[in-house]
Protein backbone atom coordinates (compact mmCIF):
# COMPACT_ATOMS: atom_id res chain seq x y z
CA UNK A 1 0.00 0.00 0.00
CA UNK A 2 1.50 3.75 -1.13
CA UNK A 3 0.69 6.31 1.43
CA UNK A 4 1.38 9.96 0.32
CA UNK A 5 3.25 12.18 2.16
CA UNK A 6 1.20 16.11 3.03
CA UNK A 7 3.32 19.15 1.31
CA UNK A 8 5.38 20.36 4.37
CA UNK A 9 4.66 23.86 3.47
CA UNK A 10 1.91 25.63 5.71
CA UNK A 11 0.35 28.98 6.22
CA UNK A 12 3.24 30.97 8.37
CA UNK A 13 0.17 32.39 10.45
CA UNK A 14 -0.80 29.30 11.70
CA UNK A 15 -1.42 28.85 15.50
CA UNK A 16 1.18 27.63 18.02
CA UNK A 17 -0.17 25.10 20.83
CA UNK A 18 1.46 25.77 24.27
CA UNK A 19 4.54 23.53 23.24
CA UNK A 20 4.99 25.58 19.99
CA UNK A 21 3.26 23.03 17.00
CA UNK A 22 0.54 23.95 15.13
CA UNK A 23 -1.68 21.74 13.92
CA UNK A 24 -0.43 20.20 10.86
CA UNK A 25 2.23 19.22 13.52
CA UNK A 26 -0.05 16.66 14.53
CA UNK A 27 -1.90 15.21 10.45
CA UNK A 28 -0.45 12.02 9.19
CA UNK A 29 -0.72 10.85 5.40
CA UNK A 30 -3.14 11.65 3.08
CA UNK A 31 -6.19 9.87 2.98
CA UNK A 32 -6.64 7.04 0.68
CA UNK A 33 -10.41 6.72 2.02
CA UNK A 34 -13.73 7.52 -0.26
CA UNK A 35 -13.97 11.09 -0.33
CA UNK A 36 -17.22 11.99 2.01
CA UNK A 37 -16.07 9.06 4.47
CA UNK A 38 -16.32 9.83 7.98
CA UNK A 39 -13.43 8.46 9.29
CA UNK A 40 -11.91 10.83 7.72
CA UNK A 41 -13.47 13.43 10.16
CA UNK A 42 -12.46 11.25 13.43
CA UNK A 43 -9.13 11.75 12.23
CA UNK A 44 -9.42 15.58 11.99
CA UNK A 45 -10.82 15.37 15.36
CA UNK A 46 -8.53 13.53 17.08
CA UNK A 47 -5.73 16.44 15.76
CA UNK A 48 -7.74 19.03 16.56
CA UNK A 49 -7.82 17.34 20.14
CA UNK A 50 -4.36 16.40 20.37
CA UNK A 51 -3.26 19.80 19.10
CA UNK A 52 -5.41 21.89 21.63
CA UNK A 53 -4.38 19.75 24.42
CA UNK A 54 -0.90 20.45 23.35
CA UNK A 55 0.00 16.88 23.92
CA UNK A 56 3.50 15.89 22.39
CA UNK A 57 3.37 13.50 18.96
CA UNK A 58 5.59 11.27 20.31
CA UNK A 59 3.95 10.43 23.40
CA UNK A 60 1.50 8.79 21.23
CA UNK A 61 0.60 4.49 21.03
CA UNK A 62 -1.22 4.64 17.99
CA UNK A 63 -2.87 0.53 17.54
CA UNK A 64 -5.03 -0.54 14.73
CA UNK A 65 -6.85 -3.86 13.58
CA UNK A 66 -8.12 -4.16 9.76
CA UNK A 67 -10.21 -2.22 7.86
CA UNK A 68 -11.09 1.15 6.68
CA UNK A 69 -11.03 2.11 10.35
CA UNK A 70 -7.88 0.76 11.32
CA UNK A 71 -5.91 2.10 8.21
CA UNK A 72 -7.11 5.87 10.00
CA UNK A 73 -3.92 6.27 12.36
CA UNK A 74 -2.02 6.59 9.22
CA UNK A 75 -3.83 9.90 8.66
CA UNK A 76 -2.87 11.30 12.34
CA UNK A 77 -0.10 11.59 14.41
CA UNK A 78 2.76 10.82 11.55
CA UNK A 79 5.57 11.22 14.47
CA UNK A 80 3.74 8.79 17.22
CA UNK A 81 4.75 5.12 17.65
CA UNK A 82 1.87 2.88 16.05
CA UNK A 83 0.90 -0.34 15.14
CA UNK A 84 -1.30 -1.98 12.52
CA UNK A 85 -1.91 -5.67 13.65
CA UNK A 86 -4.47 -8.37 12.29
CA UNK A 87 -8.32 -8.54 12.18
CA UNK A 88 -9.49 -8.01 15.90
CA UNK A 89 -6.54 -8.12 17.72
CA UNK A 90 -5.61 -4.82 18.62
CA UNK A 91 -6.65 -5.13 21.79
CA UNK A 92 -4.04 -7.26 23.02
CA UNK A 93 -1.46 -4.98 20.81
CA UNK A 94 -2.89 -2.10 22.93
CA UNK A 95 -2.47 -4.02 26.48
CA UNK A 96 0.99 -4.99 26.16
CA UNK A 97 2.39 -1.55 24.29
CA UNK A 98 0.64 0.25 27.43
CA UNK A 99 1.26 -2.63 30.14
CA UNK A 100 5.30 -1.91 28.33
CA UNK A 101 5.28 2.18 28.59
CA UNK A 102 2.79 3.30 30.59
CA UNK A 103 3.68 7.35 29.94
CA UNK A 104 2.56 6.87 26.49
CA UNK A 105 -1.15 8.04 25.56
CA UNK A 106 -2.45 5.09 24.21
CA UNK A 107 -5.18 5.53 20.86
CA UNK A 108 -6.51 2.18 19.82
CA UNK A 109 -8.81 2.65 16.38
CA UNK A 110 -10.99 0.38 15.74
CA UNK A 111 -14.20 -0.47 13.63
CA UNK A 112 -17.55 -2.43 13.84
CA UNK A 113 -16.30 -5.22 12.22
CA UNK A 114 -13.05 -5.33 13.87
CA UNK A 115 -14.80 -4.95 17.51
CA UNK A 116 -18.32 -6.45 17.26
CA UNK A 117 -17.54 -9.75 15.11
CA UNK A 118 -14.39 -10.99 15.32
CA UNK A 119 -12.85 -8.84 18.07
CA UNK A 120 -15.77 -9.00 20.03
CA UNK A 121 -14.07 -11.12 22.87
CA UNK A 122 -10.80 -9.15 23.33
CA UNK A 123 -12.63 -5.69 23.34
CA UNK A 124 -14.61 -7.24 26.16
CA UNK A 125 -11.70 -8.04 27.93
CA UNK A 126 -9.59 -5.32 27.77
CA UNK A 127 -12.44 -3.26 28.83
CA UNK A 128 -12.83 -5.59 31.73
CA UNK A 129 -9.06 -5.06 32.21
CA UNK A 130 -9.34 -1.32 32.81
CA UNK A 131 -6.19 -0.24 29.96
CA UNK A 132 -5.79 3.32 30.19
CA UNK A 133 -6.16 3.93 26.89
CA UNK A 134 -8.65 5.88 24.22
CA UNK A 135 -10.77 3.23 22.54
CA UNK A 136 -12.63 4.37 19.25
CA UNK A 137 -14.81 2.72 17.05
CA UNK A 138 -15.55 4.23 13.41
CA UNK A 139 -19.33 2.59 13.23
CA UNK A 140 -20.77 2.35 10.23
CA UNK A 141 -22.47 -0.72 9.96
CA UNK A 142 -20.66 -2.70 6.81
CA UNK A 143 -17.51 -4.31 5.76
CA UNK A 144 -16.46 -1.49 3.34
CA UNK A 145 -13.30 -3.63 2.31
CA UNK A 146 -15.33 -5.78 1.04
CA UNK A 147 -17.96 -4.56 -0.70
CA UNK A 148 -20.46 -3.47 2.00
CA UNK A 149 -21.84 -6.70 3.63
CA UNK A 150 -24.25 -5.67 6.84
CA UNK A 151 -21.50 -6.11 10.50
CA UNK A 152 -22.95 -7.15 13.67
CA UNK A 153 -23.78 -3.48 14.64
CA UNK A 154 -26.38 -2.68 11.43
CA UNK A 155 -29.85 -2.44 12.88
CA UNK A 156 -32.33 -4.90 12.55
CA UNK A 157 -34.51 -4.24 9.67
CA UNK A 158 -31.51 -1.20 7.81
CA UNK A 159 -31.46 -2.44 3.81
CA UNK A 160 -28.24 -2.50 2.45
CA UNK A 161 -27.38 -0.37 -0.69
CA UNK A 162 -29.21 -3.05 -3.25
CA UNK A 163 -32.10 -3.11 -1.07
CA UNK A 164 -31.94 -6.19 0.88
CA UNK A 165 -32.80 -5.99 4.40
CA UNK A 166 -30.58 -6.85 7.52
CA UNK A 167 -32.35 -10.04 9.61
CA UNK A 168 -30.73 -9.63 12.68
CA UNK A 169 -30.30 -7.53 16.13
CA UNK A 170 -27.37 -5.25 16.69
CA UNK A 171 -25.32 -5.25 18.74
CA UNK A 172 -24.42 -1.97 20.76
CA UNK A 173 -20.83 -1.64 21.42
CA UNK A 174 -21.51 1.49 23.94
CA UNK A 175 -23.85 -0.79 26.10
CA UNK A 176 -21.92 -3.57 25.99
CA UNK A 177 -18.89 -0.92 26.93
CA UNK A 178 -21.14 -0.06 29.57
CA UNK A 179 -22.00 -3.32 31.00
CA UNK A 180 -18.24 -4.73 31.29
CA UNK A 181 -16.90 -2.30 33.32
CA UNK A 182 -15.73 0.98 31.24
CA UNK A 183 -15.34 3.81 33.61
CA UNK A 184 -15.73 6.13 30.37
CA UNK A 185 -18.58 5.44 27.82
CA UNK A 186 -19.39 8.03 25.35
CA UNK A 187 -21.08 7.95 21.39
CA UNK A 188 -20.51 10.57 18.93
CA UNK A 189 -21.56 11.56 15.10
CA UNK A 190 -18.85 12.13 12.88
CA UNK A 191 -20.31 14.49 11.30
CA UNK A 192 -20.67 16.53 15.02
CA UNK A 193 -17.23 17.82 14.95
CA UNK A 194 -18.02 20.43 18.14
CA UNK A 195 -19.48 17.25 20.43
CA UNK A 196 -16.85 14.81 19.02
CA UNK A 197 -13.29 16.71 19.71
CA UNK A 198 -14.45 17.39 23.66
CA UNK A 199 -15.17 14.39 23.86
CA UNK A 200 -11.41 13.10 22.48
CA UNK A 201 -9.97 15.69 24.38
CA UNK A 202 -11.28 13.82 27.99
CA UNK A 203 -10.84 10.56 26.69
CA UNK A 204 -7.68 11.20 26.42
CA UNK A 205 -7.14 12.41 29.91
CA UNK A 206 -9.56 10.14 31.92
CA UNK A 207 -6.99 7.86 33.44
CA UNK A 208 -8.63 4.27 33.07
CA UNK A 209 -10.84 2.92 29.80
CA UNK A 210 -12.19 5.52 27.89
CA UNK A 211 -14.40 4.23 24.83
CA UNK A 212 -16.18 6.06 22.00
CA UNK A 213 -18.52 4.82 19.61
CA UNK A 214 -19.02 7.28 16.66
CA UNK A 215 -21.73 6.64 14.29
CA UNK A 216 -19.65 7.27 10.97
CA UNK A 217 -20.95 6.60 7.67
CA UNK A 218 -19.84 4.65 4.62
CA UNK A 219 -20.33 6.94 1.50
CA UNK A 220 -20.07 3.86 -0.46
CA UNK A 221 -22.14 1.23 1.02
CA UNK A 222 -24.38 2.31 3.84
CA UNK A 223 -25.72 6.16 3.33
CA UNK A 224 -28.95 5.46 1.36
CA UNK A 225 -32.36 5.93 2.00
CA UNK A 226 -33.14 2.98 4.15
CA UNK A 227 -29.74 2.74 5.88
CA UNK A 228 -30.03 3.58 10.19
CA UNK A 229 -26.37 4.62 9.20
CA UNK A 230 -26.73 7.20 6.55
CA UNK A 231 -25.74 10.69 7.35
CA UNK A 232 -29.35 11.64 6.96
CA UNK A 233 -30.91 8.88 9.65
CA UNK A 234 -28.33 10.26 12.02
CA UNK A 235 -28.66 13.44 11.57
CA UNK A 236 -32.60 13.08 11.71
CA UNK A 237 -32.96 10.25 14.73
CA UNK A 238 -29.84 12.05 17.07
CA UNK A 239 -30.56 12.81 20.67
CA UNK A 240 -27.61 14.39 22.77
CA UNK A 241 -27.93 13.54 26.54
CA UNK A 242 -25.31 15.81 27.82
CA UNK A 243 -23.34 18.36 26.04
CA UNK A 244 -19.64 17.81 27.02
CA UNK A 245 -17.03 20.23 26.97
CA UNK A 246 -13.11 19.97 28.53
CA UNK A 247 -12.38 22.87 30.66
CA UNK A 248 -8.80 22.65 32.11
CA UNK A 249 -8.41 24.04 35.35
CA UNK A 250 -6.17 26.75 34.71
CA UNK A 251 -8.00 28.51 31.86
CA UNK A 252 -10.10 31.77 33.28
CA UNK A 253 -14.28 30.33 32.91
CA UNK A 254 -16.05 33.80 31.51
CA UNK A 255 -19.12 32.45 30.51
CA UNK A 256 -22.21 33.24 32.45
CA UNK A 257 -24.57 30.18 32.72
CA UNK A 258 -28.18 29.78 33.98
CA UNK A 259 -28.05 28.24 37.39
CA UNK A 260 -28.87 24.33 37.15
CA UNK A 261 -27.60 23.90 33.75
CA UNK A 262 -24.17 23.02 34.50
CA UNK A 263 -22.27 20.54 36.12
CA UNK A 264 -18.77 20.16 36.91
CA UNK A 265 -17.05 16.70 37.13
CA UNK A 266 -13.67 16.58 38.78
CA UNK A 267 -11.48 14.38 36.62
CA UNK A 268 -8.21 13.03 38.67
CA UNK A 269 -5.48 14.87 36.67
CA UNK A 270 -7.01 18.03 37.82
CA UNK A 271 -8.86 18.93 34.65
CA UNK A 272 -12.42 19.78 34.87
CA UNK A 273 -15.28 18.37 32.78
CA UNK A 274 -17.96 20.56 32.02
CA UNK A 275 -21.34 19.29 31.23
CA UNK A 276 -24.09 20.75 30.27
CA UNK A 277 -27.33 19.49 31.24
CA UNK A 278 -29.91 18.83 28.04
CA UNK A 279 -31.96 16.34 30.16
CA UNK A 280 -33.34 17.15 33.90
CA UNK A 281 -33.02 13.77 34.97
CA UNK A 282 -29.94 12.37 33.51
CA UNK A 283 -26.67 11.59 35.31
CA UNK A 284 -24.06 10.74 33.53
CA UNK A 285 -22.48 8.90 36.43
CA UNK A 286 -25.06 6.72 36.91
CA UNK A 287 -23.85 3.58 34.99
CA UNK A 288 -27.15 1.45 35.39
CA UNK A 289 -29.18 4.64 34.59
CA UNK A 290 -27.09 5.09 31.58
CA UNK A 291 -27.62 1.93 30.12
CA UNK A 292 -30.94 1.90 30.60
CA UNK A 293 -31.42 5.38 29.08
CA UNK A 294 -29.36 3.96 25.73
CA UNK A 295 -31.42 1.15 25.02
CA UNK A 296 -35.07 2.82 25.93
CA UNK A 297 -34.12 5.60 23.21
CA UNK A 298 -32.76 2.60 20.57
CA UNK A 299 -36.13 1.10 20.77
CA UNK A 300 -37.25 4.28 20.20
CA UNK A 301 -34.92 4.46 16.90
CA UNK A 302 -33.26 7.32 18.22
CA UNK A 303 -29.17 7.26 18.45
CA UNK A 304 -28.42 8.80 22.06
CA UNK A 305 -24.84 10.74 21.87
CA UNK A 306 -22.68 12.60 24.22
CA UNK A 307 -20.99 11.74 27.64
CA UNK A 308 -22.92 8.24 28.77
CA UNK A 309 -21.28 7.86 31.49
CA UNK A 310 -17.98 8.58 33.51
CA UNK A 311 -16.81 7.73 36.64
CA UNK A 312 -14.51 10.68 38.50
CA UNK A 313 -13.05 7.97 40.67
CA UNK A 314 -11.70 5.83 38.03
CA UNK A 315 -8.59 3.73 38.37
CA UNK A 316 -6.43 2.06 35.49
CA UNK A 317 -5.25 -1.51 35.08
CA UNK A 318 -1.57 -0.15 36.36
CA UNK A 319 -3.45 0.46 39.97
CA UNK A 320 -4.66 -3.31 39.49
CA UNK A 321 -1.37 -4.59 39.24
CA UNK A 322 0.75 -2.60 41.14
CA UNK A 323 3.36 -1.65 38.36
CA UNK A 324 5.75 0.57 39.65
CA UNK A 325 5.21 4.31 38.39
CA UNK A 326 7.98 3.82 35.85
CA UNK A 327 7.53 2.61 32.95
CA UNK A 328 8.29 -1.61 32.51
CA UNK A 329 10.29 -0.95 29.34
CA UNK A 330 12.58 0.79 31.20
CA UNK A 331 13.21 -1.67 34.42
CA UNK A 332 17.08 -2.02 34.61
CA UNK A 333 17.72 -6.32 34.84
CA UNK A 334 18.81 -5.48 38.50
CA UNK A 335 15.17 -4.85 39.32
CA UNK A 336 14.12 -7.50 36.60
CA UNK A 337 16.15 -10.18 38.04
CA UNK A 338 16.48 -9.50 41.80
CA UNK A 339 18.54 -12.54 42.40
CA UNK A 340 17.99 -16.28 43.76
CA UNK A 341 17.13 -15.13 47.54
CA UNK A 342 14.27 -13.47 46.21
CA UNK A 343 13.03 -16.42 43.58
CA UNK A 344 13.81 -18.75 46.55
CA UNK A 345 10.72 -16.72 48.87
CA UNK A 346 8.46 -16.51 46.02
CA UNK A 347 8.92 -20.71 44.99
CA UNK A 348 8.66 -21.38 49.29
CA UNK A 349 5.24 -19.17 49.15
CA UNK A 350 4.43 -21.80 46.33
CA UNK A 351 4.68 -24.72 48.30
Amino acid sequence: MTFVAKPKVHHPALKLNEIGLNRRDYEGAVSTLCAGCGHDSVSAAIIQACAELSLPPHKFAKVSGIGCSSKTPSYFLSKSHGFNSVHGRMPSVATGANLANRDLFTIGVSGDGDSASIGLGQFSHIVRRRINMMYIVDNNGTYGLTKGQFSATNDLGSTSKKGVANLYSPIDLASLALQLGASFVARSFSGDKRQLVPLIKAALLHPGFAFIDVISPCVAFNNHSGSTKSYEHTRGHTGSVVDADLIMDHEEITADYAPGTIEDVKMPDGSTLRLNKLEENYDPRDRVAALSHVQQKAQEGEVVTGLLYVDPDATDTHSVLNTPKAPLNTLTESKLCPGDAALGKINAGLR
